[in-house]
C-alpha cells in the first residue's frame, strides 16, 4: 500500500458539535469541528476563530456547552456555522435549556449535551482555545442502551474534508480489541 502526500492541514475525521453560549442575554450556537478531550479528567476544549461572535459570551459568562447533534439535524447544524450570531438571531432555531450550574444554553434536540466551566484559555493561530471542566452531562433517554449513551442511537455527525458523515456501525470495543489482539500475539 503506497502513501500519497496530502496538504498539511487537518482533514478529520472530527466530531461536529454545536457550542452553546449566552451572548447579550440570548442563546447563540456555533458549529465547530475543533472540540475534543484533553485528558482522562472531565475536561474538554473548543476552539473558536478569534473573530467569532460567540467568544464574547464565553468570556463574559465563563461557560460554554458542547451539544452533540444527530445526523438528522445536519442542515440546522451547518446553518449555525454559516451565519453569525452577530447578524442573525439563532436563539429560536432550537429549544434551549439551562442547568442551574452555569449560564450556557444547551439544545434539547441534541441527543447529548455537556455544560463546561472555563478553566483556561489559550490564543493560538487566530483562534481561542477554551478549556472547560465538564460540570453537567445530559443525554436523551431514547439514546440510551442499558443506561449508557448508545453512539448508534445518538447518530453523531462526523466532519471530514468538506463533507459530513454519520456512524455506520460498531466495529469494536475500546480496550477489548487490543487485549484480544495481544492474546493472539502471545
Amino acid at each position: 500500500m503506497e502513501k500519497i502526500k496530502l496538504p498539511n492541514r487537518p482533514i478529520g475525521p472530527f466530531p461536529t458539535v454545536l457550542a452553546g453560549v449566552e451572548v447579550n442575554g440570548r442563546p447563540n450556537y456555533v458549529t465547530i469541528g475543533a472540540c475534543g478531550v484533553v485528558s482522562l479528567d472531565a475536561v474538554l476544549y473548543i476552539s473558536l476563530k478569534s473573530t467569532h461572535y460567540s467568544i464574547k459570551g464565553v468570556k463574559e459568562t465563563g461557560f460554554f456547552s458542547v451539544n452533540i447533534p444527530s445526523a438528522e439535524t445536519v442542515r440546522k447544524t451547518d446553518y449555525c456555522g454559516v451565519v453569525s450570531g452577530k447578524n442573525i438571531d439563532k436563539s429560536n432555531l432550537f429549544t434551549s435549556f439551562y442547568d442551574d450550574l452555569g449560564r450556557a444554553p444547551m439544545i434539547k434536540e441534541c441527543p447529548m449535551n455537556m455544560l463546561c466551566k472555563v478553566i483556561n484559555q489559550v490564543p493560538m493561530f487566530g483562534f481561542e482555545m477554551f478549556f472547560g471542566e465538564i460540570v453537567a452531562v445530559y443525554g436523551n433517554e431514547q439514546c440510551l442502551t442499558d443506561g449508557k449513551l448508545d453512539p448508534l442511537k445518538v447518530n453523531p455527525i462526523i466532519m471530514m474534508g468538506s463533507a459530513y458523515f454519520n456512524l455506520g456501525h460498531e466495529v469494536g470495543q475500546i480496550f477489548k480489541e487490543g487485549r484480544e489482539f495481544k492474546k493472539e500475539l502471545t
